[in-house]
């Protein structure tokens, strides 16, 4: 009876070890390492960490996560296409956006940031001057952005503007432009109204829109952040140093 319960206990104890491998093994804690998934309060943001550094393979990605010291950014780097930046620790990643990366903050929803790459089978860029001038470069960018947001709605109107289109060599040696846009978009609660009083446009939306140009491999790639006005001035300063940091750099 002894050598019985002995024996059951044992085999008690090798099933039960099954059911703690799969916690032991779940992925989650290195996927937030990667993409930053868990959001992290503001007031947090700038507490003091150690310096990290993260590579993960994805299939034939190779990207890497890098903890800048201070822990207010992180450093997201793509080796299988080419480029890399710092973004805010507390913005979280967004996947099926369409872009190659999409990172938006969980606090302000309509404050985002993506990269956005050319076609290595259609273009041929050589350098971030086949655009022409940062101004020409500033009109195509403006366009983009107006041919995306286009709407079939009745009563909607967009106004925009160029703010500033400029180029910089950057610390690579490589030649970049920066754009920024402002635009808005206007709408009416009652479109279908007969009298024209009862169709009044009011302001929907107001955003600033960042843009880095860089050419490398032969492809044009292309930064975009997007932020409120109203947020803007408050968040100006971590945006302008997301768009110091992107870079683009040759693959293999």
């Amino acid at each position: 009876m002894a050598m019985a319960a002995s024996a059951a206990a044992i085999a008690g104890r090798g099933r039960c070890s099954p059911s703690r491998a799969p916690a032991a093994a779940a992925p989650r804690p290195r996927l937030s390492c990667r993409c930053g998934c868990h959001p992290v309060p503001r007031r947090n943001v700038l507490s003091t960490m150690l310096s990290t550094s993260t590579v993960l393979l994805f299939g034939p990605k190779q990207m890497a996560l890098a903890e800048t010291t201070g822990g207010a950014f992180r450093e997201y780097i793509d080796t299988f296409d080419g480029y890399s930046f710092l973004y805010p620790k507390s913005w979280i990643q967004v996947r099926g956006a369409g872009a190659d990366i999409f990172f938006r903050d969980p606090f302000v929803l309509d404050e985002n940031m993506s990269v956005e790459i050319s076609s290595p089978s259609s273009s041929k860029y050589m350098t971030v001057e086949d655009l022409g001038s940062p101004e020409k470069a500033a009109e195509r960018v403006l366009q983009q952005y107006l041919t995306e947001f286009m709407s079939t709605r009745l009563g909607v109107r967009r106004t925009s503007s160029i703010l500033s289109a400029s180029s910089k060599v950057s610390d690579d040696g490589r030649l970049y432009y920066e754009v920024e846009v402002n635009i808005k978009s206007y709408a009416s609660s009652n479109e279908l109204a007969v009298m024209p009083q009862d169709r009044v446009q009011r302001l929907e939306w107001d955003r600033r829109y960042l843009s880095v140009l860089g050419v490398e491999n032969k492809r044009l790639y292309e930064l975009r952040l997007q932020s409120p006005e109203k947020v803007f001035k408050e968040e100006e300063g971590d945006l302008r140093r997301v768009m110091d940091s992107f870079r683009v750099s040759k693959t293999a």
